[in-house]
């Protein structure tokens, strides 16, 4: 059984670790994925035992609680607030501590400022001191609330009153900013792929009936009107207009539509209204399955978010063994030696050294930098199903396209034909495939109706047709078959007919060149890609005259089935890293190979979708050099917020060792780290 549970409170990246792997620890659990950036958690699990185990464990983590809805915007806004109000009366209470211990005096006064130190303390290091002692009965017990609690707790020990108290409330105040800012990049982001249509008005009788758009089946007449979204895909029935396709796309493009034309869910329609006859479930349609792939692409984390998360594991334990080994065995020897020192500055320098060794600079700021980049892709119409996918596109050195359907159109037209009847030969042939060579013929009346029909990849359709086999394809289809026939050279795409094993002619298509596919190219080679090449089933001339016309091919290979694109594939791999672009169900093998593999056209075939690692819900060839290019944004930020968090951590670390770095100074300079790389992360999204 599956389910996923929404979450609130989880805002440490090592934290979701560490849950995580509480969770995977419970019998019954078979797999488990926390997200951090959309606080979800997604389990697989045997029995309703097992469920009840799992929400006990995380309701008993830290502050994390399970929602019963999504609508948590409220119960967030609270949550600030009431740790606003914590802080304020907090600082008010440690000012005037710090007022009466200034004062020249001595008993009531000074207990009463010891009182009010105390009090300041607990207003805000309370919450953290109970998470941390929960956590250290646990299985999560080295954290951010550990660091902080030893930190105060050994301040307040070695007579550091004011110490104790501002490094908590200034880790409060961390928290609350911390707290703000992923919230806020959170929101953002979903907000990005917040494109459903909550509602659908299906045409029932004459009646008009108003219902989720879960609730609508395949052929229901649905009624769109002008400013509405569209809730699921579709063609249109009855009515014309234009769709701002912007969800889809990434860019605000005005599209026409009229009766025959497809629709997809998440358009907007700007003009009148229109009838629209759904061809897929809401599950099955564009938006469900561009929400899906977006909320679903965090849980694949990148080759560094998994190294974070075991750096973080390991990390804080050995920062605590230091500060012991400084705090205690350093003295120690000094004595041993024969040397003097003060025990209470070699405890403050391993209690500094405690508080600037949190890591949320790091374990925050990486996943954080990966989500967003998920978020930016998703408004330019890029759907990346997962963060392991930028670093390999961000490396592309090779670049191999499809042609059909992907450089061109694939909406072929005929051209020329030879021989008689061989046009309802095909029509019939062809009828029902979802291939692009297909759609020339549908409007095409035949008096012919084919049965056994097989499609052979990369080669045509068997069928048989009136009793009689008859083979539609290239002419590879009919030369294994044993046809005599005249291989013909032409610019356009030949289909082949043979009845029975005799040649009967063929039909000529002609496919035409996307118009934005000479400037992706180019836009593609600006982005460092060393090299772009074609492979296509097509002729030699049809594919050349595709590659003249484009411009910045560097080779063509044609006259090649699915396997052996995969085949060149693996030898292109040898250059370098390898990005493929296709559109169809023949393109599946070849992607399985790919290094990164990106799927296009109305999101494809459900089997090209399901092999790649890039999905383009529209044939905007364009995005393609836009995944690259936010690619290598997002490396060089993580690469940013690696560099500078580890550098400020030893930076400070030394200092601290040096006692030349005040405990509040170092809290200051630990969470102005972190809102640093935070604040760079959510620069992807620019």
């Amino acid at each position: 059984m599956k389910k996923t549970i929404k979450i609130e409170g989880l805002d440490c990246a090592s934290c979701a670790a560490g849950l995580e792997g509480m969770i995977k620890g419970i019998k019954g659990v078979t797999a488990c994925s926390v997200n951090f950036s959309l606080q979800k958690i997604n389990i697989e699990y045997s029995d309703a035992r097992v469920l009840e185990e799992v929400k006990s464990t995380i309701m008993l983590f830290d502050d994390v609680k399970i929602l019963d809805s999504d609508n948590d915007k409220d119960e967030t806004r609270k949550k600030h607030l009431k740790e606003l109000l914590r802080i304020v009366i907090s600082a008010v209470l440690l000012t005037a501590a710090m007022i009466l211990s200034s004062l020249d005096g001595s008993g009531w006064i000074l207990w009463i400022s010891y009182g009010l130190f105390g009090a300041a303390y607990l207003v805000v290091g309370l919450p953290v001191l109970i998470t941390a002692v929960k956590n250290l009965f646990g299985k999560h017990p080295f954290n951010e609330n550990f660091l902080m609690s030893i930190a105060s707790v050994g301040a307040f020990i070695i007579g550091e009153l004011f110490e104790g108290v501002m490094v908590m409330l200034l880790y409060a105040v961390g928290e609350l900013l911390q707290s703000i800012a992923v919230g806020s990049s959170r929101r953002s982001i979903s907000n990005l792929v917040s494109i459903r249509s909550e509602t659908a008005t299906v045409l029932v009788s004459d009646y008009q009936v108003v219902v989720p758009p879960e609730k609508l089946n395949v052929g229901d007449i649905v009624l769109v009107k002008a400013g509405e979204k569209i809730p699921v895909d579709g063609i249109v029935v009855e009515g014309t207009t234009d769709l701002d396709t912007k969800s889809l796309t990434g860019e605000f493009k005005l599209k026409p539509v009229t009766v025959g034309d497809e629709v997809l869910s998440g358009c907007i329609n700007m003009g009148g209204n229109i009838k629209v006859k759904t061809t897929r479930k809401y599950v099955d349609s564009a938006v469900a399955k561009i929400m899906e792939m977006v909320e679903n692409a965090s849980d694949k984390k990148s080759r560094t978010e998994k190294t974070v998360t075991v750096f973080a594991r390991f990390y804080t334990p050995i920062v605590c063994i230091l500060a012991v080994v400084i705090g205690f065995i350093v003295p120690a020897l000094i004595r041993a030696f024969g040397g003097s020192f003060d025990l209470a500055t070699w405890v403050h320098r391993a209690l500094v050294l405690l508080v600037v060794s949190c890591p949320c600079a790091i374990v925050i700021s990486i996943p954080l930098t990966y989500f967003c980049a998920i978020g930016s892709a998703a408004k330019q119409g890029i759907l990346v199903k997962g963060a392991t996918f930028f670093d390999t596109l961000a490396k592309t050195r090779v670049a191999a396209f499809d042609k059909t359907g992907t450089l061109t159109k694939g909406e072929f037209s005929i051209v020329k034909v030879e021989g008689d009847g061989v046009v309802d030969y095909v029509a019939a042939a062809e009828r029902g495939s979802s291939h692009p060579i297909a759609k020339p013929f549908e409007g095409i009346q035949t008096k012919y109706v084919a049965t056994e029909v097989k499609e052979i990849a990369g080669k045509g359709v068997s069928c048989l047709i009136d009793g009689k086999r008859v083979l539609v394809g290239n002419y590879k289809l009919l030369d294994e078959a044993g046809v005599a026939c005249e291989k013909r050279e032409a610019n356009g795409t030949l289909i082949y007919v043979a009845v029975d094993g005799k040649y009967m002619g063929m039909v000529e298509l002609d496919d035409t060149v996307k118009e934005d596919a000479t400037a992706a190219l180019a836009d593609l080679k600006a982005t460092g890609v060393a090299r772009t090449v074609i492979l296509t089933g097509d002729n030699k001339q049809g594919a050349q005259r595709v590659a003249r016309k484009i411009g910045g091919i560097d080779e063509v290979y044609c006259d090649i089935l699915p396997d052996k694109k995969a085949e060149i594939v693996e030898e292109l791999k040898k250059e370098g890293v390898v990005l493929y672009v296709g559109d169809g169900i023949n393109d599946t093998p070849v992607m399985t190979v790919a290094d990164c593999a990106v799927s296009m056209g109305k999101l494809g075939s459900a089997a090209a979708v399901e092999a790649s690692d890039v999905v383009l819900p529209t044939d905007n060839l364009k995005a393609v050099p836009k995944a690259v290019k936010i690619a290598k944004k997002t490396k060089a930020r993580v690469i940013e917020n690696l560099t500078f968090a580890i550098l400020a951590k030893v930076v400070f670390m030394v200092l601290g060792v040096l006692d030349l770095l005040p405990m509040w100074l170092a809290v200051i300079a630990d969470v102005g780290v972190m809102l640093l790389t935070v604040l760079n992360a959510t620069r992807v999204s620019g």
